[in-house]
């Protein structure tokens, strides 16, 4: 990570800027590309949010300032020659002003659906879903007890469709098992990404 004290290690240009290859944290996305100056850097490092230079505006400018898309910053790296750097950010919503994930998206602007937009979900209906009318708020509002059966029942029968060697029953409850699996971890606040960092962790 670069600190405030090894910025001038960085190789900036004529004009003082230095490009940024904006990645997400957990999906390796390439969301933006963007530059920074040593004004920037000091800013973001300052508030763990994503500071640029706006070449066209000649000002500094924090992402997600108007739209509420922040990008929270986890690492700020820089290639061999020290001439460009990899800010690895979490995306809060999308990156690219068209309303696309990511500014190199030549699709819809839709994200593709992962287990981290699972979570969110999961989150967003935990937080303010209607019980009347959301499952998953439903069984948010009736506690981790309610949820962790439903973990057990959907372990079962995960092992009935393998006992069966049905492939098509199998795929259909492991999506049952980990979608609640994934409620326990959205009831206690804990983000997919943990897991990962703790399989990670133990693959050294």
């Amino acid at each position: 990570m670069i600190t405030s004290e090894t910025i001038d290690e960085l190789t900036f240009d004529a004009a003082g800027l230095i490009p940024a290859i904006v990645q997400d944290c957990r999906t390796k996305q390439v969301l933006m590309l963007a530059y920074m100056n040593r004004e920037s850097l000091l800013k973001t490092l300052e508030t763990g949010k994503a500071c640029y230079w706006s070449r066209s505006r000649r000002q500094l400018w924090t992402k997600g300032e108007t739209s509420g898309n922040y990008q929270l910053v986890k690492d700020i790296a820089f290639d061999c020659d020290k001439d460009a750097l990899l800010v690895t950010v979490e995306q809060i919503g999308v990156a690219c002003h068209t309303g696309a994930r990511s500014c190199f998206d030549q699709s819809t602007g839709e994200e593709p659906f992962s287990l981290d937009q699972l979570y969110d979900v999961l989150i967003q209906r935990k937080e303010s879903g209607d019980p009347e009318k959301s499952y998953t708020a439903r069984l948010m509002t009736a506690g981790v007890d309610r949820i962790l059966k439903k973990v057990a029942e959907e372990a079962g029968e995960v092992i009935i469709a393998s006992k069966n060697d049905s492939r098509g029953e199998i795929i259909y409850e492991t999506a049952d098992l980990w979608f609640h699996s994934l409620m326990v971890l959205a009831y206690h606040g804990i983000k997919p990404e943990e897991i990962i960092d703790e399989l990670a962790r133990r693959r050294r």
